[in-house]
């Protein structure tokens, strides 16, 4: 069956949305998909967010019916917003965070594991089979609201955190096809899919905003992460275009956290006044909170707000118990605990409580987003010049409020104060649902042309090659990093990796080692690293296999040379041919194809 639209999946960290455009549409005009959801047992509501929560039902629920939808029966999970309630009221039984959790390299995210740390008698789930149920919910509630074009016939396109590597990609990609989407799907960074909204909103009007020369800074503050990436505006045969130049770590930092601290502050509030909340209350703590947060930050909000949760207990049943919080203690909190003012040196802390620490999640010690920012202009500018950003494209939910807008931007212009101060980009205010919008957007731009932002690959890639030389008792030998896949790499386009010839071990268990950097922009195909630092280089996804014997080769290795590619979908591929044979291994990152 032929596709008859582009849909934009913006599979996020708390919330995920769909928004799509038909293919023959003359222009990109978007619409957002309601997707249909258990918001209380036995209750369905269609909404345009849907909460990347998944709760896993008992036997009893399961026979109930109780998570039962339109396209699916005897449901053994929810997906959405009961989900979430579940998620503080029966954290052992709900499933949250699973995209940071595929970009987790020190898990094997194909096993289950989630929920982490849960009984032994709770099923579990992989992260990998967690954001599979989440997309087989929104293919459900489209197919549901369009039957004849179902989602598998269709141009998708699903958005993934710029900070992903190679690894945490493919996984994604690897959920995708499990749950249905098509094989054609196309992954984009969700900063870039927020330039693509923002460009179909404004037009061609973009050139009186941005000028040649100019930096963008995508600041992408959602409910459980950040995402930071900067585009510059260049010239190529007389016309501006814009290329992704550089993005950020995956952090672990978000409005989830803002809206747990206010919690935290009103249940001491609570508590003064003699109320002890239970976990049911702090459910409904947590989700007032959240408007509460929205209401007090926003541009002539009230100085005070009531919050109340329910009454629980004989005396109070059908009661409410309430506290009053002010503008000033909110802004204060959320403010400086998140956005304070710092100088463009100052770095995150990297403290403990304590020098153990359980394996799960590494989320983010310092919850000030404005030094996790400084850091990363730090590392991509020059020695002692930071880049300096000349305007900001706020995203993200968090940036609902224009207290948390201008304090940024006035952050960013104490940092540099000869400087003007930058400049938001206006035209694109729907922040809950720009990444999915743009995703659609840049579908369309595809298939009938327009302004794309170049960027190919997001980091450099490097294999760990072990060096020759007399082993040392109790001592690994020294390892080098060759770069194979160059920052920038563009799709479609593949290179030969010049080098000495390199072993590789056959026949036998051997690991095999990797690493990739999104700061070291100037290394070339064939380099070799003697020496890095953790901030140089991080260890991405290693592997321990068997490769195939060559039968040509009585030896157990191999003398060969590297083929890289980026595929015209985004994806890396790494071959390893042999310079005596006509043998071909694929030992990568992201293996889908057995070896030739």
């Amino acid at each position: 069956m032929a596709a008859k639209y582009i849909v934009g999946i913006d599979l996020g960290t708390t919330n995920s949305v769909v928004a799509y455009v038909p293919l023959d549409a003359e222009r990109p005009s978007v619409q957002v998909l309601p997707i249909p959801q258990i918001v209380a047992q036995g209750t369905t509501e269609g909404r345009t967010m849907l909460p990347s929560f998944l709760y896993l039902a008992t036997g009893q629920e399961i026979q109930s019916g109780v998570y039962d939808l339109p396209w699916r029966t005897r449901c053994e999970f929810a997906v959405g917003e009961f989900a979430r309630r579940q998620a503080a009221e029966v954290p052992h039984r709900t499933v949250s965070g699973a995209k940071s959790w595929l970009a987790h390299s020190r898990v094997d995210r194909r096993q289950a594991v989630l929920p982490w740390n849960a009984p032994d008698d709770v099923p579990k789930v992989s992260p990998v089979v967690a954001s599979q149920r989440c997309l087989e919910h929104l293919i459900g509630a489209w197919e549901a609201a369009f039957p004849d074009a179902p989602m598998a016939d269709q141009r998708v396109v699903l958005t993934v955190p710029a900070s992903f590597d190679a690894s945490a990609r493919e996984l994604t990609r690897e959920a995708a096809m499990a749950a249905g989407l098509p094989e054609t799907l196309v992954l984009l960074e969700e900063p870039q899919a927020a330039v693509y909204a923002w460009l179909a909103d404004v037009g061609d009007r973009w050139r009186r905003q941005l000028k040649l020369g100019d930096r963008l800074l995508v600041c992408d503050v959602g409910g459980g992460t950040t995402d930071l990436t900067l585009v510059g505006v260049a010239e190529e045969h007389g016309e501006l275009i814009l290329e992704r130049i550089a993005v950020g770590n995956h952090l672990l930092v978000g409005g989830d956290n803002m809206d747990m601290a206010l919690a935290h502050r009103l249940a001491g509030l609570f508590a003064e006044k003699g109320v002890q909340l239970d976990p049911w209350q702090s459910v409904a703590l947590w989700h007032s909170c959240r408007a509460a947060k929205e209401a007090l930050l926003a541009p002539g909000g009230p100085e005070k707000h009531t919050i109340s949760v329910l009454g629980r207990g004989s005396r109070l049943i059908g009661g409410t118990v309430s506290v009053e919080i002010d503008r000033q203690i909110v802004a204060n909190l959320l403010v400086e605990g998140f956005f304070p003012f710092t100088e463009v040196s100052e770095r995150p802390a990297r403290r403990r409580a304590s020098g153990f620490r359980e394996i799960g999640l590494p989320f983010e010690t310092d919850t000030a987003i404005t030094r996790h920012l400084a850091a990363f202009l730090a590392a991509h500018g020059e020695p002692a010049r930071p880049v300096r950003p000349t305007h900001v494209l706020f995203n993200g939910g968090v940036f609902k409020s224009e207290m948390l807008r201008q304090r940024l931007l006035e952050v960013i212009g104490r940092w540099f104060p000869a400087e003007a101060m930058p400049r938001p980009l206006t035209g694109a205010p729907d922040l809950d649902h720009a990444v999915a919008r743009g995703a659609a957007c840049y579908g369309w731009v595809k298939e009938h042309g327009g302004m794309r932002i170049r960027g190919g690959t997001a980091r450099a890639y490097y294999v760990g090659i072990e060096t020759a030389g007399p082993a040392v008792p109790g001592a690994p030998r020294p390892l080098r990093a060759l770069c194979v896949v160059p920052f920038g790499m563009e799709e479609g386009t593949e290179t030969e990796v010049p080098s000495e010839e390199i072993g590789l071990v056959v026949g036998e268990p051997a690991q095999f080692r990797f690493f990739s950097s999104s700061t070291r922009k100037h290394d070339k195909p064939g380099d070799l690293l003697d020496a890095w630092t953790d901030d140089d280089l991080q260890e991405t996804d290693s592997m321990e296999t068997a490769l195939p014997s060559d039968e040509q080769i009585d030896e157990d290795y191999v003398p060969v040379r590297f083929h890289s590619k980026v595929t015209e979908l985004g994806m890396l591929e790494l071959w390893c041919v042999s310079t005596k044979t006509q043998g071909r291994w694929k030992l990568e990152f992201s293996v889908r194809e057995d070896a030739e």
